[in-house]
């Protein structure tokens, strides 16, 4: 296990104030990527993994590659959408990270490069405050995905921009704001927030952040924060 650093800072968000978390979904909410899973039940997954892999690393344009790996997912059935989110399985202590913080009068939220049709079911089975997602486009005809994504881009800047909006809309200074992701697109997040930290990321993320954890276990966010 690696948590960075090891002592807990002065000028650490607390928890004896209310604060705001947000996440990112894919790898830090949960532990798969949603659609590297769509890939899979469209017997696309292996070129649709390897071009994730280097849009997280920041190695492709986020949107360019969401656009490209979307368009390969053509004609999958929405029904499988319902059979790939009985496959996910929330992080190692997600769900008593946000209890705990719920207990303190913190809200959570999330900003997802993934989608609607997934995230939507899986903030209301963790309680999760806010969430933002791409929405995927859909041929009503054929009950099939049309290949494409219907809406604005969630980009990193509206994931930067989520942080700030919901941070206002609750009167919470930004030096109560955390944020946790593990991709290229989280890095201005956590950058901005009062703690940032990179969980179990990608090597250029990890090397970007401020903070770290390496081991699947979100409850360790708590040990940032002053008691």
């Amino acid at each position: 296990m690696s948590v960075q650093p090891l002592q807990v800072l002065d000028d650490m968000p607390t928890l004896c104030t209310p604060g705001l978390l947000v996440m990112d979904v894919d790898s830090t909410l949960i532990d798969e990527e949603v659609i590297d899973e769509l890939g899979d039940a469209a017997g696309v997954g292996e070129r649709i993994a390897d071009v994730t892999a280097r849009a997280m690393n920041g190695e492709l344009d986020f949107a360019e590659a969401l656009h490209a790996r979307v368009a390969l997912l053509k004609g999958l059935p929405a029904s499988r959408l319902d059979d790939v989110y009985t496959r996910l399985h929330f992080t190692n202590g997600a769900l008593p990270l946000i209890e705990r913080l719920h207990a303190h009068g913190w809200k959570v939220g999330v900003v997802s490069g993934g989608f609607h049709e997934i995230v939507d079911r899986l903030a209301r089975e963790a309680g999760l405050d806010y969430w933002i997602a791409n929405r995927l486009g859909l041929d009503d005809a054929t009950g099939t995905l049309d290949g494409t994504v219907t809406g604005p881009i969630v980009t990193k800047d509206v994931k930067l921009q989520a942080l700030h909006d919901w941070a206002q809309r609750n009167a919470i200074d930004m030096r109560q704001t955390v944020a946790v992701g593990d991709g290229a697109n989280d890095l201005p997040m956590i950058a901005a927030a009062g703690l940032g930290i990179a969980f179990c990321a990608k090597p250029k993320v990890r090397a970007a952040a401020p903070h770290t954890i390496d081991t699947r276990d979100l409850t360790r966010v708590l040990d940032f924060l002053a008691h």
